[in-house]
């Protein structure tokens, strides 16, 4: 995260002379919807005796406070950065598991990325593309206690353990397309929606020791809306 934070201030300081320059301010709501997909439990689907590659595990949607800053240095060009209030989301299970609670999550996904805005011959709008970089941090990972009470039925924990679920953070790329609509020399509204590449290991412990890994892939889009200040 701390990589992503130093490229775009190096980009600021870059552009930062340049006439053309201006610094805008987005927010308003931003929507992280998980087009997820996993490996199989195939720990969990041999000691319960069910069907190979029968399990996986989901992520739901979560909507916060997004906050978004654009430095334009040129007229068809820009860098932005995405941020947020962190996102909360529920990991249940999937396929033969469906229905199980198996813990939840947070994670702050900054995004930085290189915007070109078309020129359509108006101020007022102004649709654009980006491709950059993305960064998901998770943190405040917690094991449901569905998770726990099936873990000891099954006999892969005993009452009392401590079961816990440990996310990796992940690195990837992200893709963008939106408008900014102006109101006024100041005021306007902006649109985007993104392509994040975000995938992680997911691994459950029991007393420290790993006892299942799964491969989770995300990949989530996100769409925001919200109001644009210009400064």
């Amino acid at each position: 995260m701390k990589a992503i934070f130093t490229a775009a201030a190096l980009s600021l300081t870059l552009f930062s002379g340049t006439a053309l320059a201006d610094f805008s301010v987005n927010v308003g709501a931003i929507s992280v919807q998980p087009k997820d997909s996993s490996s199989h439990l195939d720990v969990v689907e041999s000691v319960a005796g069910l069907p190979a590659g029968s399990t996986g595990v989901k992520v739901n949607n979560n909507t916060q406070l997004g906050l978004t800053f654009d430095y334009t240095f040129e007229s068809n060009w820009a860098v932005q950065l995405i941020a947020a209030t962190p996102f909360t989301h529920k990991i249940s299970g999937d396929g033969a598991l469906d229905g199980l609670n198996i813990g939840k999550t947070k994670h702050l996904p900054p995004t930085l990325l290189a915007q070109y805005h078309f020129d359509l011959g108006s101020d007022h709008i102004q649709p654009f593309v980006g491709l950059g970089v993305n960064y998901t941090n998770f943190f405040n990972t917690e094991a449901d206690q569905q998770l726990v009470s099936t873990l000891v039925a099954l006999g892969a924990a005993n009452s009392g353990d401590a079961v816990t679920i440990k996310l990796k953070n992940s690195w990837g790329l992200a893709a963008q397309a939106g408008v900014n609509v102006k109101f006024s020399e100041n005021l306007g509204l902006h649109l985007m929606i993104s392509k994040m590449d975000i995938d992680t290991d997911a691994q459950v412990r029991v007393q420290g020791n790993t006892i299942q890994q799964v491969d989770v892939n995300i990949d989530p889009f996100v769409a925001m809306i919200g109001l644009r200040w210009t400064l």
